[in-house]
């Protein structure tokens, strides 16, 4: 073993104080906005490989396209916010669309049933009345989250469930709710409903994960992020936005449970996914600390910094880079 200096050892004594008493929070949500859905045919079957065209309407000319994957499902991240028109087509089956509106860190979700000469699903008036006011209920229950109102919010998608008992993420943003309030035992039953209803809801295990690392049940954690994960994974490109989240969530546990070889490989994992995730990169820089690798650290710092200026750890990554570069 190499000698250490004693300034550098009391850096590294100094540094070892801070990432020993630092707790790591795991993703709730990204920093900007996306689109998923589904597209069926007019049997209720998967329709795979259906091109799915998002428009921003808003002035400029964005497009994106994706393409629906064996389960009939897709995701566009990197929204900016604004008005879209979103479209699904498949040879044979025909298209269809509708206009949507995306908002910063939400999903707006867009769900196609293709059929020769279908222009748009067909509803009652009943109907349509109904789905407008599940609709409503919704966006003021998401509203009241953004808000910190978590009782509100809790009521609101409460009352959704009334009129469309099966709205799993009704169910997962209920549970989203109780977590903020640290209602940890009603957040567990509102993540294992919404699996009830969507087995292969990512986001739903990333939340028991986080409600797991929160009361340091890392074990029970480090099961369900691995679950996040492998559906992330299964699900191709159009899991790569719970794909991140998932291996972010891992690296936390295994922070948190102190394992610090491992949070690095899951941190290296999510920025091969999404290189300008921020979040990792300060995490990384911490399990560089850790591991002694201090030039490493204040690189990944300084890029935490670059990313997120204004981010929730940049006080402490540019407190970290001022040591560092001492």
């Amino acid at each position: 073993m190499l000698p250490v200096s004693s300034g550098r050892r009391a850096l590294l004594v100094a540094l070892a104080v801070l990432v020993a008493v630092t707790m790591a929070t795991p993703a709730w949500a990204q920093s900007t906005g996306m689109c998923k859905g589904k597209v069926v045919d007019r049997e209720g079957k998967p329709v795979e490989g259906a091109k799915v065209i998002i428009s921003f309407k808003d002035g400029i000319s964005r497009t994106y396209e994706v393409k629906s994957n064996k389960k009939g499902e897709f995701i566009q991240i990197g929204l900016p916010p604004g008005n879209y028109k979103v479209s699904a087509e498949k040879e044979k089956l025909g298209a269809q669309s509708f206009d949507v509106r995306v908002r910063l860190g939400e999903a707006a979700e867009v769900n196609f049933v293709l059929a020769p000469g279908a222009a748009g699903v067909t509803m009652t008036k009943e109907e349509a009345a109904k789905a407008a006011n599940v609709k409503k209920l919704f966006d003021e229950g998401v509203a009241a989250s953004r808000s910190s109102d978590n009782d509100g919010a809790i009521a609101k998608f409460s009352e959704a469930l009334v009129l469309l008992p099966n709205c799993y993420d009704c169910y997962y943003n209920i549970g989203f709710a109780h977590a903020q309030k640290k209602e940890f035992d009603k957040a567990e039953q509102s993540f294992q409903k919404a699996l009830e209803l969507k087995p292969d809801y990512v986001e739903a295990y990333n939340g028991l994960a986080t409600i797991y690392n929160s009361q340091k049940k890392f074990e029970d954690a480090q099961k369900a992020s691995q679950k996040a994960a492998e559906l992330a994974a299964a699900a191709g490109p159009t899991g790569a936005t719970g794909g991140v989240d998932a291996l972010y969530n891992q690296g936390v546990i295994n922070w948190n449970a102190g394992k610090a070889e491992e949070a690095k490989a899951n941190f290296e994992a999510a920025l091969k996914i999404k290189p300008d995730h921020a979040d990792s990169h300060y995490q990384l820089g911490m399990c560089y600390v850790n591991l002694g690798k201090l030039a490493e650290a204040a690189g990944e710092f300084e890029e935490y910094l670059k990313l997120a200026p204004d981010g929730q750890y940049a006080g402490q990554a540019k407190s970290l880079v001022a040591t560092l570069k001492k």
